[in-house]
């Protein structure tokens, strides 16, 4: 017989279908009342359509029987069974063979055998499966509805675990068997009594009562799974944190910390979202050897419209002991606190900003750490113009404030006009003419980080520069392409004489480290406090060589000058003729890539500076190293008046590594070691194991250095995660 397809205007009650109105969607994973989502409303007058392969209808009984691949549905309601028989008397909707309930937020349910009444909202199901969100399972031998929203079940089973497809009998990596379960899909959660926990089939272990939320649900109110551990400043210890929804755009977390030593920490953390940005703030307060102790890290970022936008972090802490001991994520040596306004143009940018800084170790003094009150940047890039050249502009001014050391007022900018043309053999050149501009009201010169003789100075100084640039590519094919590039850069200047002498303040070219980076610019220095002047020339090779995949790049170079103004000894610039600079990459293969940058004397060429990285291997398995080495340390140089010991002490460190994947194990490791020192820095290992339904997380790392008088610690961390029920962790350190 040929499928018959029924349309009903006005037997609602026919079939069973009809639903009470939506009790509400959900927006980042949280309910929203009274608005239109996953369940629309239904009215019951809304015509019911279904299709079978055959229709009966016992007019005397008033009982329609539907068979062979039927289906119902009305509004976002889907039945499906082998047969459905509709008794109109009772208004009860009976299903039988491969019965099939497709709800409206997606939810699928199997049953051998379906009673249902009052459009769905309630029922009873005998062999029932349920396929949920996230690759959820819920299985029970009978399941009981309730006006739409419970499910009452008896020997239930869930997982978000797939079946052995070979062996489908076999247990799923983890489930949770329980004697009774509820599935309430109103308040978005599932909660079992007399359940146990299984690992392949074994029993670890057993909760009288537990719940969690439906796999729908992103964000739920509850406990999360607690953590516990041993640590060395704080002893035994147990995290009992709690998630609360406080809406549908903001949330917090409470973290209780129990320990042995200090008896309670708090952390806290609360986020939002606003229309216009988000906001989030982390706060802890405690007690730690025997001090009350606490941190706060805050950021937010807004947007005024499409140019403005705003924001603030706010990083502080009573102690770096503090934040160690209960490893605060944060952690750092100096902690930033700022506030900005910022806004894009086309071709401009500008920032208003302010930041202070906050010192955590010994060696830090915090008196010393400057208040950025406030700092301004424009910049601007213009259009070419009528003879091919673009205008540029940027702007930086600052108020720099010490309580010990040098305050700085400077108003700064950097006026460029670049040109670039082609010559007749095949030439690259640009014609670059730069004016640097400063003025600067400072007191307490006589302190850090300038130590002048003289208390006080307000000054103004312009720099202009003409530079020509010149690049010549020769190429040449066959045995893949070769290309050798002589690079000259000319550079002509007034000479700027001793800026020390000048008593120009220095806030913004403290940190020089002369490399293939920067041998090309017109001013080495990272910022506008020391110049280059005079006559000089940056000169280089760039040669490379690419043939199917293998490639080597290399850069070699050279800077020559009339004056050696302003370069600190050890910087390879302290001379007219300066340190040869290198850069090598080679990547022969896809198995191989390393990059290699040195500053040799230009005497001997022997190393003053190298900086070394590489990786070989392949996806599933890869090393990589790492060496660093300087004859000098300039972290020491600004912070006493005569150059220190300390800032000739060399820099040789050495890190190497691992990575490896294999099916769903991932597995990493490194170590860093002081060659100079001949001691190890760091360690660690890192291991995971991922399926569909479960994480295995572990973390093992020594730190050998000290912080603050602590000669070094060992972490010990270890999670596991049953995806869509919660986590599992211990740690020590």
């Amino acid at each position: 017989m040929r499928p018959i397809r029924l349309t009903l205007l006005a037997a609602a009650g026919l079939l069973g279908l009809t639903v009470p109105p939506a009790q509400g969607q959900f927006a980042a994973g949280r309910r929203v009342p009274g608005t239109p989502g996953t369940s629309a409303p239904v009215n019951r007058n809304d015509p019911v359509a279904f299709t079978a392969d055959e229709v009966q209808y016992d007019r005397e009984n008033g009982v329609v029987t539907a068979t062979g691949n039927v289906e119902a549905w009305q509004n976002d309601h889907v039945l499906r069974a082998d047969k459905i028989t509709f008794d109109r008397n009772t208004n009860i909707t009976a299903a039988t063979g491969h019965v099939v309930v497709v709800e409206p937020d997606g939810q699928v349910l199997f049953s051998n055998y379906a009673e249902l009444a009052e459009g769905m909202r309630e029922g009873v199901l005998r062999g029932m499966q349920a396929l949920l969100a996230q690759n959820g399972k819920l299985i029970a031998n009978g399941a009981r509805r309730t006006e739409g929203k419970v499910n009452e079940m008896s020997r239930a089973i869930y997982t978000t675990c797939n079946l052995c497809q070979k062996d489908p009998s076999k247990p799923p990596f983890w489930q949770i068997r329980a004697r009774t379960a509820v599935q309430d899909q109103e308040a978005k959660r599932i909660e079992y009594r007399d359940a146990v926990l299984d690992i392949y089939g074994v029993p670890v272990a057993y909760f009288p009562y537990m719940w969690h939320a439906d796999p729908s649900v992103k964000r739920e109110s509850g406990f999360l799974i607690p953590s516990f551990g041993e640590a060395k400043h704080i002893g035994e210890f147990l995290t009992l944190p709690y998630y609360w929804v406080l809406d549908d755009n903001s949330d917090a977390t409470f973290t209780p910390t129990f320990n042995s030593q200090n008896v309670l920490n708090l952390d806290s953390q609360y986020r939002r979202r606003f229309n216009d940005g988000t906001l989030s703030v982390n706060l802890g307060l405690g007690y730690d050897r025997g001090q009350p102790q606490g941190d706060i890290f805050a950021k937010g970022r807004f947007a005024l419209d499409d140019t403005w936008r705003y924001g603030f972090d706010l990083e502080r802490a009573t102690s770096a002991t503090y934040l160690n001991d209960y490893r605060v994520q944060n952690r750092n040596d100096i902690l930033t606190s700022n506030v900005y306004l910022e806004g894009f143009g086309t071709g401009t940018y500008t920032r208003l900003n302010a930041t202070a800084y906050q010192g955590l170790v010994s060696s830090i003094n915090q008196s010393k750490l400057p208040y950025v009150l406030p700092r301004y940047e424009y910049s601007f890039v213009g259009e070419p113009d009528a003879l091919g050249g673009r205008f540029s502009l940027d702007s930086t001014s600052f108020n720099v404030l010490r309580n010990v050391g040098t305050d700085t007022q400077r108003v700064g900018a950097i006026l460029q006009w670049q040109r670039p043309f082609d010559g007749a053999l095949g030439e690259k050149y640009n014609l670059t003419v730069r004016t640097d501009l400063a003025g600067y009201t400072a007191t307490s010169l006589d302190q850090n980080p300038n130590y002048y003789t003289r208390d006080s100075t307000e000054t103004a100084r312009a720099q202009p520069n003409v530079a020509l640039d010149m690049h010549w590519p020769f190429l040449r094919e066959g045995w893949g392409t070769q290309v050798i590039e002589p690079i000259v850069q000319l550079v002509a200047g007034p000479n700027t004489g001793s800026l020390l002498k000048q008593r120009i303040p220095n806030e913004d070219s403290l940190d020089l480290e002369f490399t293939d980076q920067n041998l090309f610019s017109i001013n080495k220095y990272p910022g506008i406090d020391r110049e280059e002047g005079g006559l000089r020339a940056n000169v280089g090779l760039h040669m490379n060589w690419t043939d199917n995949g293998f490639s080597v790049d290399n850069l070699v170079g050279q800077s020559y000058r009339q004056r050696n103004d302003n370069f600190i000894v050890g910087s390879g610039l302290e001379h007219p003729v300066s340190d040869v600079v290198t850069r090598t990459t080679v990547t022969p293969a896809s198995w191989l890539d390393l990059t290699a940058r040195t500053r040799l004397d230009r005497r001997d060429l022997s190393l003053r500076f190298a900086d070394v990285v590489g990786s070989t291997g392949w996806d599933k398995f890869r090393i990589n190293a790492g060496y660093l080495y300087s004859n000098v340390n300039p972290y020491y140089l600004y912070d006493q008046s005569s150059i220190p010991t300390t800032y000739f002490q060399h820099r040789n460190e050495v890190t190497v590594g691992f990575n490896t994947s294999y099916e769903q194990y991932r597995l990493s490791a490194y170590a860093r070691r002081d060659v100079n020192l001949n001691k190890m820095t760091s360690a660690g290992v890192h291991a995971i194991y991922e399926n569909e339904c479960f994480i295995f997380d572990a973390n093992v790392s020594r730190r050998y250095t000290s912080l603050n008088g602590d000669t070094g610690a060992t972490l010990v961390l270890f999670q596991i995660t049953f995806k869509t029920v919660g986590q599992f962790g211990f740690h020590a350190f």
